[in-house]
């Protein structure tokens, strides 16, 4: 993609758009999947390998992988922020 610009964003409606969609979701979500691997491992790997799958378990395994998303979305979007215009 030479010579395209990456998308910006002033308000938080199109902050979600970017967050959902576009570069920025195939930029994040793979680092979501690799750091959130490493935290399941970590953290669950134990309880999973026992198979006493619960519902705190599940929710916690799932965390793993949206924390890191929403960091990195975050890390993104504030590199591509364009001021508000002026009221």
């Amino acid at each position: 993609m030479a010579g395209s610009a990456l998308p910006t964003w002033s308000r938080p409606s199109e902050a979600c758009k970017l967050v959902l969609t576009g570069a920025t979701a195939r930029t994040c979500a793979p680092v979501a999947a690799v750091v959130g691997t490493v935290l399941t491992a970590v953290n669950q790997g134990a309880v999973l390998l026992t198979g006493h799958l619960g519902v705190a378990t599940v929710a916690r395994v799932a965390a793993n992988y949206v924390i890191p998303y929403c960091v990195s979305s975050y890390g993104a979007l504030s590199a591509v922020r364009r001021p508000a215009p002026p009221p």
